[in-house]
């Protein structure tokens, strides 16, 4: 992916502290800590980063609570990337909602180690990218990206960019009104009906993803040969599926919240073949 020299997001907050590493604290958590907590988040209604905190034992990791918020140094190589790859969403999704009516508001997107508050309670490094629809902040501990590439096997900076985008997707679904209209049936449905929502709203965003990745190889030709093949192995990587066969030796379809590894892709290379968001009505859909 060639995004060196390309515009920078301005709506990126450096809350790490200060400077220098990228750490997951007090060490990254393994395949099992992540589907359980993304599991017993949405089966239990409970932020998915709070259960992580309890596993960890809320200590160890260091804080960025209270870190000021200030732009990243300009030598840092992995926040700018970030920062490059924002910029070209901001672009993307502006255009792509305009042309439904849609006034698109930047996100921003915030830099932080160990834990950090949020709109939607504590998030902890451990979980990865999240994104908060209370502050419209997504949320990043850089050393996710090691955890990406070396326990979950997906390496690649496109493999990190297709993560990003998936979260702005969140954004986006925000932006529509989905997020609320999903949120709302928490408690009027029974927990695999809730499931099979979730599943629906992480689908939908990586369809999302996926019309991002389109638009934005058609406006600035910086795909190099391999690199769609990174953000698809990295959805495959993290399907439910997936996630369960590692972590626990067995899977259990009707816990699912995000897809199988095959419906992530699937959905991802729908909208990165048509670059057309209306493609990525998951909630219509019959067979996801």
């Amino acid at each position: 992916m060639k995004w060196e020299g390309e515009q920078q997001s301005s709506n990126v907050e450096d809350r790490r502290g200060g400077g220098g590493g990228f750490g997951l604290g007090g060490g990254s958590i393994g395949l099992g800590g992540v589907a359980v907590a993304l599991v017993a988040g949405w089966i239990f209604g409970i932020n998915p980063l709070t259960i992580l905190g309890l596993m960890e034992g809320g200590g160890g990791a260091p804080s960025s609570q209270s870190a000021p918020a200030h732009p990243p140094p300009a030598n840092d190589r992995e926040a700018a990337f970030v920062s490059t790859v924002l910029a070209d969403t901001e672009q993307v999704w502006r255009a792509q909602l305009q042309r439904g009516g849609v006034q698109y508001r930047d996100p921003k997107l915030v830099l932080f180690r160990g834990r950090i508050g949020t709109a939607c309670g504590t998030g902890q490094s451990a979980m990865g990218p999240f994104y908060c629809p209370g502050d419209q902040k997504i949320y990043i501990d850089l050393g996710f990206f090691d955890t990406l590439r070396q326990q979950l096997g997906a390496p690649g900076d496109f493999a990190q960019a297709y993560v990003i985008a998936h979260e702005v997707g969140h954004h986006v679904q925000n932006q529509l009104g989905i997020t609320d209209k999903v949120d709302a049936m928490r408690g009027k449905v029974s927990e695999r009906q809730m499931n099979q929502l979730s599943v629906r709203v992480e689908l939908q965003a990586d369809c999302l993803a996926g019309v991002w990745a389109h638009d934005s190889q058609q406006g600035k030709g910086w795909l190099e040969q391999g690199d769609l093949e990174e953000a698809m192995n990295a959805a495959s990587r993290i399907g439910d599926d997936t996630l369960q066969r590692q972590s626990q030796g067995t899977v259990v379809p009707e816990s699912f919240t995000h897809g199988t590894s095959a419906q992530r892709v699937a959905w991802f290379r729908r909208g990165q073949a048509s670059g057309n968001m209306n493609d990525c009505n998951t909630f219509d859909a019959r067979n996801l």
